[in-house]
């Protein structure tokens, strides 16, 4: 007896009701948020979202120094940086969910390379779509600056939309 290769295909094209993962990514700048606005606009309505910053980690050698010359801060102080911008990123969070007016989405604070980290976070989570803004740079200052959302990119293992900044 065939199959029914009819009715197979009609089902592995219906749509799925997966629920929808939305990973927000912020620096906390209008770009950044004028990304979100103009990427929730686009979406199906989440039935999660995930807000993200990432900070720079502190350089270790501020403390340990660099085998040639000594560090510059003590141990104390690099924490207290860190708390800093633990505080700053926090606040950028908080922020973003006020302007946006989505006061019950799910924030998180990373340490780290802003583009593998919002990979790795986009795959742990699993996201279904991450949203991120650009500066829209080209040429020699794109390759001197690098591009976060060029390498998200070419490396998450999701769609990403990505929000130019307009001239």
């Amino acid at each position: 007896m065939a199959p029914d290769l009819r009715r197979r295909e009609t089902s592995a094209m219906a749509p799925t009701r997966d629920p929808i993962t939305v990973l927000l990514c912020t620096d906390g700048s209008e770009l950044a948020l004028s990304a979100i606005r103009q990427g929730l606009d686009l979406l199906a309505t989440p039935s999660r979202i995930v807000v993200l910053t990432v900070a720079s980690p502190v350089d270790p050698t501020l403390v340990t120094g660099t085998g040639f010359a000594g560090g510059v801060m003590s141990l104390e102080d690099k924490n207290d940086l860190v708390e800093a911008q633990r505080d700053a990123a926090q606040a950028t969070l908080d922020e973003t969910l006020a302007a946006l007016g989505i006061p019950d989405a799910e924030t998180l604070l990373q340490f780290g390379d802003a583009g593998h980290v919002i990979c790795q976070v986009a795959e742990e989570l699993p996201a279904s779509v991450i949203v991120i803004g650009t500066h829209g740079h080209s040429g020699l200052r794109r390759a001197v600056m690098g591009s976060t959302s060029d390498h998200v990119v070419r490396h998450a293992i999701c769609p990403v939309l990505v929000q130019q900044q307009p001239d």
